[in-house]
């Protein structure tokens, strides 16, 4: 009489997916103790609303008061991908401490904006730290070392277009009959442009390269402040990535 095979049971599979449940849980634990304190409280509005969408403010982005955007241009923000969000934040986050290492004059010379489209780092051609020689678009060492520092940075990151802006205070006199403050504004943007791509941005990151005078101030209240003589670098999304 031929011997009946014992039967095994399916002990030893409820054993292993016990085991697989438990080393993937561990795996999770480890991978968000890893992330920094913004994403772990994005993942734990996530897990407590799941059904709500990202916002500025989830991914730890300071909403900018001064400026006032568009429905259009609200529209282009909130269509960034998160991650394109992260890595702007942390761009503001790499500049900004390392400005403010160098020397506390130098956080107050360059100042980083997230803006509904984009980063805006605005550097301020201040009397006591300038970064132009007086009435020209010639850049003074510490204004070399600035742009040079923002390409090292910058130059990371190619899947964003660069804009560039020179901007001047009002009441500045003519510098000759057919140079005043619409040509210093252009040159300096135009100079900025070329110290950039001197140090590492590509030529074909650039969009746009602008000069505004005085018709742009940074304090409208104050149109002949100081604060209003600077060169602002825009980074936005590419133009295929915004039409995509």
């Amino acid at each position: 009489m031929a011997k009946k095979h014992a039967h095994h049971g399916g002990a030893w599979k409820v054993a292993y997916a016990d085991f697989t449940t438990a080393m993937m849980a561990l795996f999770l634990v480890l991978w968000l103790t890893a992330q920094d304190s913004k994403i772990k409280e994005a993942i734990e509005r996530a897990f407590r609303n799941p059904f709500a969408s990202l916002t500025k403010e989830s991914m730890g982005i300071v909403p900018n008061k001064d400026v006032q955007a568009t429905h259009q241009q609200r529209g282009n923000f909130e269509s960034v991908s998160a991650m394109e969000m992260e890595l702007l934040r942390r761009i503001t986050e790499d500049l900004a401490k390392l400005f403010k290492q160098n020397d506390d004059e130098d956080a107050k010379s360059v100042k980083f904006d997230l803006t509904p489209d984009g980063l805006r780092i605005s550097v301020f051609d201040f009397a006591n730290r300038p970064i132009f020689k007086p009435d020209s678009a010639e850049f003074t060492e510490y204004g070399s070392w600035v742009f040079s520092t923002l390409a090292w940075e910058i130059s990371r990151y190619t899947t964003f277009r660069l804009e560039l802006e020179g901007h001047t205070e009002a009441g500045r006199p003519m510098l000759r009959p057919d140079y005043g403050s619409w040509e210093l504004s252009a040159d300096r943007a135009n100079a900025a442009r070329r110290l950039l791509t001197e140090h590492g941005v590509q030529s074909d990151q650039l969009h746009r390269v602008a000069g505004y005078g005085d018709t742009q101030p940074m304090e409208a209240a104050q149109p002949k402040a100081p604060s209003n003589r600077r060169v602002a670098v825009l980074l936005r999304k590419k133009l295929e990535q915004q039409t995509s």
